[in-house]
């Protein structure tokens, strides 16, 4: 049963630690796991941070988790675990392979990067990769990773993008920022011109769709 730690007997079991907020996704995929002869689903969490005291708590062999979850998002928990619980390899699953996210993944100590809507045995198998020492990306997220464009903006510019959003006032930036109103119009204009969208909004949701935020 998922989250009793029930010893089923046999060979040693590869304990996991599921993380997702939306609960019938991390039901349905702990339902699953459980199906296998040689997995066991230890603990459930609906949040990042949950997820790491709960990882704390159960000492899985395995953590699967969500990369966009409240509190602390699948990368942060990736990091965490990392310093706190080397012993624990982590899988993050995803819907989009952003070359932010799976260079993060990967240098925050993640051991697996799965998208969502791989079959259902991919995640069983992924699991027992990442507890044997190996790697695993997703073919298709790296493929999207590797075909992404690069960014064009430089760090004060994505800085300025980023504090501004789709409809911050210039003069909050500029406080946040310590720039002069005129020096973040004009950041604001070349994101614009570099990105050839037709606003800042448009600038905001190219950044955050390529993983460059």
């Amino acid at each position: 049963m998922a989250g009793t730690g029930t010893d089923r007997g046999g060979p040693a079991m590869i304990r996991v630690l599921l993380a997702d907020d939306e609960e019938l996704i991390r039901v349905a995929v702990a339902a699953l796991l459980d199906l296998e002869p040689d997995i066991e689903v230890v603990a459930q969490a609906a949040d990042g941070r949950a997820a790491v005291r709960a990882a704390l708590a159960h000492r899985p062999d395995v953590a699967v988790v969500d990369l966009e979850m409240p509190a602390l998002d699948g990368l942060g928990v990736a990091a965490e675990l990392a310093r706190t619980l080397p012993s624990c390899a982590v899988v993050i699953l995803t819907g989009r392979g952003r070359p932010a996210h799976l260079r993060r993944a990967l240098t925050t100590g993640a051991r697996g990067f799965l998208a969502k809507g791989a079959p259902g045995g991919a995640l069983a198998d992924v699991v027992r990769r990442v507890h044997g020492g190996a790697r695993y990306v997703d073919p298709t997220l790296a493929a999207e990773a590797l075909t992404a464009p690069e960014c064009p903006l430089t760090p004060r510019e994505l800085e300025v993008l980023r504090l501004a959003g789709t409809d911050v006032p210039v003069s909050v930036i500029a406080r946040r920022t310590s720039l002069s109103q005129g020096t973040v119009r004009n950041h604001l204009a070349a994101v614009v011109g570099k990105l050839g969208v037709a606003s800042r909004a448009e600038a905001y949701r190219m950044a955050t769709d390529n993983g460059w935020l």
